[in-house]
């Protein structure tokens, strides 16, 4: 008489999968220090492989190649980055000074970049077609919630004249960003507070409406 194999556990499937969530993070996490150690382009499924301690058979099992890895890297970073913008971009930033509404608005943005220095190599790096876009639609976004700033503060300014400060706000804020992450420690604080004066010192002049002449409901579009 045959035997009845015994039924599968069920928590066999959760506990796969948990192994399986734990496995794509290992090797997102090796990932990330390869690309930003060695580039992008000069990355290898091997090298990540190493990195994360395992064979490349294992790393095979959940991605095809090095741009599959890159592209849910990628999509996970771009996700923390939109929702830290949120963050940063907080309607009530609208009723501080200059000088607080530009710390409320830069520190959380370079230290997301500090923090995550795969998300500067894979934006600007990669050429993945898949992280080009999503790294557009960031941009546009984070344009976006600037010009909402800036009709805030200068009402009287056109649109002409808004999208070329906000033009130049970004091309300051990514030129600096390039010295802050190549930097540690003191000389880190000392670029980042020469951003801040770069910024101020452009804006200042340009801002008519203080916070105290600015409506308690203005929003920063989101």
């Amino acid at each position: 008489m045959r035997q009845e194999k015994p039924a599968a556990s069920k928590s066999a499937t959760p506990r796969r999968q948990a192994r399986g969530e734990r496995r794509i993070a290992q090797l997102l996490d090796a990932a990330a220090g390869v690309f930003c150690r060695n580039g992008y382009a000069a990355a290898s499924t091997n090298s990540i492989a190493k990195e994360a301690g395992v064979s490349p058979g294992t790393l095979y099992q959940f991605f095809p190649n090095k741009e599959a890895i890159a592209v849910e890297l990628g999509g996970q970073l771009l996700q923390r980055a939109h929702e830290m913008h949120g963050q940063a971009f907080l309607p009530e930033n609208l009723r501080k000074p200059l000088p607080e509404l530009l710390d409320a608005v830069l520190d959380p943005v370079i230290a997301f970049n500090c923090e995550n220095p795969a998300f500067w190599a894979l934006m600007h790096g990669s050429g993945v077609p898949g992280i080009a876009h999503g790294h557009e639609a960031l941009h546009a976004n984070l344009t976006t919630r600037i010009l909402g700033v800036l009709r805030t503060f200068c009402p009287e300014a056109t649109e002409a004249e808004l999208n070329l400060t906000a033009n130049m706000i970004l091309g300051i804020f990514k030129s600096s960003l390039d010295l802050i992450l190549a930097t540690e420690g003191d000389e880190r604080a000392a670029y980042i507070a020469e951003l801040k004066t770069v910024l101020l010192r452009y804006l200042d002049p340009m801002f008519t409406v203080t916070e105290f002449e600015r409506e308690p409901r203005a929003e920063i579009p989101h």
